[in-house]
């Protein structure tokens, strides 16, 4: 994947890392960012507007983020909610959305800002011979032969953005090094221009799937949320908002057997997003329990690889039973 940006969606996405459920009112006038909340209470309320539902320490966290100006550092496993907590607050906010995403490899040419050499070319052969080294030179360091990358683009945006950047365990220390500006100062120096402060303060997440240790010098300037899989209750919560048809049975055993599945040691547990889809699987099936014969059936929708099927069928199919034991 490749550094983007791109606008907050315009329907809601989900809580916790899953899809989104029927669009809902959205806080703040059209097209103007939202007020900072005023409490942690009402961040909770603002993010659960907009279709994620935060625990405590998410909504204290964010809540800290908008008014101590810090970024956050998001940590924890693969489909926890990490990415959709940033296009949340982008949503809740009313922000644009500016997203970095991270991949081995990347370098300050597609993370910060690169010159358009092609134009600068197409100058020095516009201008009129005789012309000096240092007119030109003048002439063509410019903001005008600047391409901003995600980080020099929310550095400079006139309003008030949200930026992610996205997986940053998947750089070296190298790029994190690099980062260290944005992240304590909020500008980022060119040496033919100078340095670029920011024109509006961006909230800034950065999320982490915890593959490698990340530097002291990067987490001392944010602060810090770790995420997991919810506890039983949260996740039954969080596929009543996206899943509102599907009975409080199916529901409860639904949020039961995913967490089965997630205490077996596979490539992929499945992930919240996962969990919403097979429940609203489950209500297009009509499905009114789930035993063995509907988990063997549906099971391809939170279990993604080969073998990790195998051992799933034999460690969590078995203990479901079907019709007939149930007969």
């Amino acid at each position: 994947m490749t550094a983007s940006r791109s606008p907050a969606p315009t329907s809601p996405a989900a809580s916790a890392g899953a899809p989104a459920p029927a669009a809902r009112p959205r806080p703040g006038a059209p097209g103007e960012p939202a007020d900072a909340p005023d409490s942690v209470g009402a961040i909770y309320e603002g993010l659960r507007a907009v279709g994620y539902l935060p625990g405590e320490s998410t909504a204290l966290v964010s809540y800290l983020a908008t008014k101590l100006g810090k970024p956050v550092l998001v940590e924890g496993p693969a489909g926890v909610g990490k990415t959709e907590l940033a296009k949340a607050l982008a949503r809740y906010l009313r922000r644009e959305l500016v997203r970095l995403q991270c991949y081995e490899g990347l370098d300050e040419a597609k993370a910060l800002y690169e010159w358009n050499y092609r134009k600068q070319l197409l100058r020095i052969q516009a201008e009129a011979s005789g012309t000096g080294w240092d007119a030109v030179q003048d002439d063509i360091f410019g903001e005008e032969f600047l391409l901003s990358r995600p980080l020099l683009t929310a550095i400079r945006s006139e309003r008030p953005v949200v930026l992610l950047i996205d997986e940053i365990d998947k750089t070296d220390q190298e790029f994190e090094a690099m980062l260290l500006e944005v992240l304590s100062d909020f500008q980022i120096s060119i040496p033919e221009l100078g340095p670029v402060h920011s024109r509006t303060h961006p909230v800034v997440l950065l999320t982490s799937n915890n593959s490698r240790e990340l530097t002291e010098a990067l987490k001392r300037r944010c602060l810090y949320l770790w995420l997991d899989y919810p506890a039983l209750e949260h996740e039954l919560a969080i596929v009543h908002l996206h899943a509102p048809d599907l009975s409080e049975a199916v529901a409860r055993r639904l949020v039961e057997v995913v967490g089965m599945v997630r205490d077996l040691d596979l490539k992929k547990p499945p992930s919240i997003a996962e969990s919403i889809d097979w429940a609203r699987a489950l209500l297009l099936l009509g499905v009114e329990d789930i035993d063995a014969d509907v988990f063997t059936e549906t099971m391809s929708v939170i279990v993604k690889h080969r073998a990790d099927m195998d051992v799933v069928a034999e460690r969590v199919g078995l203990k479901l039973g079907s019709p007939a034991d149930v007969a």
